[in-house]
């Protein structure tokens, strides 16, 4: 029987230290290989059914994040699924944000034009929810220095006042166990925790599809989409498969494998590994003179004035981040205690 350390030995081989999975996930090799196979069944005149891959993707995702698949929809950004409940809000309608969030999540709610967008500190954002407020719109880590949304202090003032709640997991689904059920909407990419290829995501809707309207539908939101391709489509899909999007094929050959795998590694223990490195982090910083940002309990560690030496950092084959002048280190499934000892072994003090 594998463990979680053989296992992962057997799918990652990176050639540095690499510590961006905040920006970018590394490809298991069960993934690469599926994706070569499907490529060549393409260049070969015989493709594969690709579209099956969509679904066990859509299938495996939904059991990381604890609801039925037929309340996941699968698609390729969040921006587009962010913009897709804006578009659902009336005019005047209150957004809550969190100050300085990543843009995918916010800007669909400004270029409506027609609502109210307020930003809080992230801290904050639980104490300003009130009866006005329509939607409460926060990453569940943020993109930048990885503090986690207090996430069910949210969604118990969000349930006092009669708001609904989005919330953007691409800095947290793979590693931070997260119940998608808990809140209204759902949305995350794929390609940096759940380390699958880009131009893959998900949107998780409430049973009764959030009162969200599929301005975007095409073939693939018909519930018979074979049926669906030309004309209006005439009967939606009954479940959130009518908010997908055309799926990018390749990248979902792939996908189901990379998802296969955070499975069988269970989010449980990828987190328990994560953290251990990044709280190993934490503390040889503090020991070097350094204070990384607060972010209890996260995977990504921000340092303040450190930003600048990501290059130097690079050519010595260490992969950080330079974040407005912040490094940002994160740890992942595929780390070990010696690349933290690396990256703090390079830096001053």
């Amino acid at each position: 029987m594998e463990t979680f350390e053989t296992l992962v030995r057997s799918e990652f081989a990176a050639k540095n230290t690499y510590l961006n999975t905040a920006s970018t996930g590394l490809l298991p090799a069960r993934t690469v290989a599926a994706m070569r196979a499907a490529v060549e069944s393409v260049a070969a005149g015989q493709p594969a059914d690709m579209f099956a891959d969509v679904e066990a993707a859509r299938s495996s995702f939904a059991r990381l994040v604890g609801v039925p698949d037929r309340r996941v929809a699968a698609g390729a950004s969040v921006a587009v699924y962010s913009g897709l409940i804006a578009a659902s809000l009336p005019p005047g309608a209150e957004v809550l944000t969190a100050e300085a969030d990543f843009s995918s999540v916010v800007t669909p709610f400004h270029v409506r034009g027609d609502l109210k967008v307020r930003a809080v500190p992230l801290e904050r954002i639980a104490e300003s929810v009130h009866s006005g407020t329509a939607l409460v719109a926060v990453s569940a880590a943020q993109s930048a220095d990885g503090r986690i949304a207090p996430l069910a202090d949210i969604r118990e003032a969000a349930r006092e006042h009669g708001a609904r709640t989005y919330i953007d997991a691409s800095q947290a689904a793979g590693w931070l166990p997260l119940g998608a059920d808990a809140y209204d909407y759902v949305a995350s990419v794929a390609f940096k925790w759940l380390v699958c290829p880009r131009g893959v995501a998900f949107l998780v809707v409430p049973e009764d599809l959030g009162g969200l309207t599929p301005v975007f539908a095409g073939w693939v939101a018909g519930e018979a989409p074979w049926d669906s391709c030309y004309g209006p489509v005439e009967e939606l899909a009954h479940s959130a498969r009518r908010f997908d999007e055309s799926p990018g094929l390749f990248a979902y050959a792939g996908a189901r494998h990379s998802l296969e795998l955070v499975e069988e590694l269970g989010v449980e223990r990828v987190y328990a590994h994560d953290l251990a490195l990044a709280d190993r982090f934490r503390t040889g910083l503090r020991e070097r003179g350094h204070e990384p940002v607060p972010a209890p309990g996260s995977a990504i560690v921000s340092v303040p004035g450190l930003g600048g030496l990501q290059p130097e950092l690079s050519r010595a084959g260490v992969e950080v981040s330079d974040r407005a002048g912040h490094l940002r280190a994160a740890f992942h499934l595929y780390n070990t205690p010696d690349d933290v000892d690396r990256l703090l072994g390079a830096l001053p003090g």
